[in-house]
């Protein structure tokens, strides 16, 4: 029953999915790609998943100096809670199984779900932030004649940016919404609202914190771009690293959008677009598989923390 309600809830994307890598795979040549896959670099495909470390301990850390002090969050737990959201982020669009974190860490502690979700959202919105500011870095240096973008990208970011230090923004933005939603959740946004608030006033007290904090979400999406480009040189070419950083954000951002399953065949579709210059068609494809491995390996490692959250007496009442 629960694997019929997985795919029937899930039935869209995974249908976009697997239409989207039939066309794909039709298009190329299906010899070469098991080819490029077959002679694979074992030595950079290992140092590429090492990565994987120092990328989920920087994100917990990440969440750890997030958490106000009247929420702190301790290292060990913000680790679980990573490890256990990446179990969810293999099935659902946009990494959006990092949400969940906000339900799990209602558990160790009395503060509201409003509270943790707002701290999860405000990660959530610095690292898209992040994403971003690389995304127009690309489109500036590769990408001539898409001022569209650009422009678009630009307007994305500064409205997350709006989102977590105006507080009339965020004041305008929840009026929007309570006036949106039906009265039985009006009272539940107002929660929120009030939580985001704190967040924005926590960091506009803290600004060299906030400051940081932003930075580093730009250092920790470096490290995501270089362990892309080790997957790169493991499938055989040597790709500029310069390249690679003004491509494969563009390539990522394609991945994030909620179009299908845990972005497994728009990722895939928009590494041989964007690489079409640079790379085969079946190297391209290889390294959308490897870009998938990214999302694989930490659902792996985070499957006991999922289910130890899972356990709990307040999830199964959910």
């Amino acid at each position: 029953m629960l694997k019929y309600n997985f795919i029937k809830n899930n039935r869209v994307t995974i249908t976009i999915s697997v239409l989207i890598l039939i066309c794909l795979y039709w298009q190329i040549d299906f010899i070469s790609f098991i080819y490029v896959l077959m002679n694979i670099d074992i030595i950079f495909l290992f140092i590429g998943l090492l990565m994987l470390v120092p990328i989920t301990m920087f994100t917990a850390i990440r969440l750890v100096w997030l958490s106000p002090d009247d929420n702190r969050i301790n290292y060990i737990e913000a680790l679980q809670l990573t490890l256990a959201a990446s179990v969810m982020n293999l099935v659902l669009p946009s990494k959006m199984g990092d949400i969940v974190k906000s339900v799990f860490m209602v558990k160790n502690s009395d503060k509201s779900i409003e509270k943790n979700l707002s701290l999860v959202i405000f990660e959530k919105i610095s690292d898209f932030l992040s994403l971003l500011l690389w995304c127009i870095l690309g489109l500036f240096l590769f990408q001539d004649n898409n001022w569209l973008f650009i422009i678009s990208l630009t307007s994305l970011f500064l409205l997350g940016l709006l989102s977590i230090t105006s507080n009339s923004f965020v004041k305008l933005f929840f009026g929007l919404v309570v006036l949106l939603l039906p009265n039985r959740y009006a009272k539940s946004a107002n929660k929120l609202q009030h939580e985001w608030l704190d967040m924005v006033f926590n960091y506009q007290k803290h600004k060299k914190k906030f400051v940081f904090i932003q930075f580093f979400s730009i250092f920790l999406w470096f490290l995501h771009l270089l362990q892309l480009w080790i997957f790169i040189l493991s499938l055989g070419s040597l790709l500029p690293f310069l390249i690679n950083l003004a491509i494969t954000p563009l390539a990522i951002f394609i991945g994030l959008l909620p179009l299908s399953f845990a972005g497994i065949g728009t990722r895939d579709l928009a590494f041989v677009y964007f690489y079409s210059s640079y790379l085969s068609a079946a190297t391209a494809a290889g390294l959308g598989v490897l870009a998938t491995l990214r999302y694989i390996v930490p659902a792996l490692f985070g499957i006991p923390f999922f289910i130890k959250y899972m356990k709990l007496k307040f999830i199964k009442n959910l």
